[in-house]
């Protein structure tokens, strides 16, 4: 097993004023921080925003749109892998987070990703399901086991911790010992082979 630490970068998927998603954004990452085996990255988009209205192929976006992209590209580049976090909206994940899967492609391809949703009784599960069909079309895959708070609001104190008596810590565990697994071994094959994507 490699030791140079694996990059992660946690994907905020929700920009929506008043969102639950940061608390759970946040305890995530420090559950991957405290895994060992992660440098991470917090991409929130909300202060990451890219406008919906996309350039033609080949034409350059405006200079204030493409300092954010510049960033935001650096940063996936150099991940070896993704956990998005999102809540559910309309049976799928929000537009913010399309968006972003949508204003890069090769920065995405050949890595591992790892889902986390979050919701109502659903627990954001149909968001994650539709997620990892879009994952795929990047050339990557996402970790069979995904993590999923049902009625998230119940389940984190005021200072964004979980209350589970470590239930969610240990699923956290077994999401991010898949991610591990699958960022060393695709980082590895990038390595020595280039993907032919």
């Amino acid at each position: 097993m490699s030791e140079k630490l694996l990059r992660l970068v946690v994907v905020v998927g929700s920009v929506r004023e008043g969102r639950f998603g940061l608390p759970v954004s946040k305890w995530f990452a420090e559950e991957a921080r405290q895994f060992g085996r992660f440098e991470v990255d917090f991409l929130d988009l909300a202060e990451h925003s890219l406008p919906m209205a996309m350039p033609d192929f080949g034409s350059q976006p405006d200079a204030a749109t493409a300092a954010v992209q510049d960033e935001i590209s650096r940063r996936l580049d150099e991940a070896d892998a993704y956990v998005l976090v999102t809540p559910e909206y309309n049976h799928s994940y929000p537009a913010a987070l399309k968006n972003v899967l949508d204003w890069f492609r090769p920065e995405w391809g050949a890595k591992a990703f790892g889902l986390v949703s979050y919701g109502g009784q659903g627990g954001g599960i149909r968001a994650a399901e539709h997620l990892r069909q879009v994952v795929a079309e990047l050339h990557s895959v996402t970790v069979r086991d995904a993590m999923s708070f049902h009625n998230a609001w119940d389940l984190f104190d005021e200072q964004g911790q979980a209350t589970d008596e470590g239930e969610a810590a240990n699923a956290a565990k077994r999401m991010l010992t898949q991610l591990d697994w699958w960022a060393t071994v695709l980082r590895e094959g990038r390595d020595s082979r280039p993907y032919p994507g």
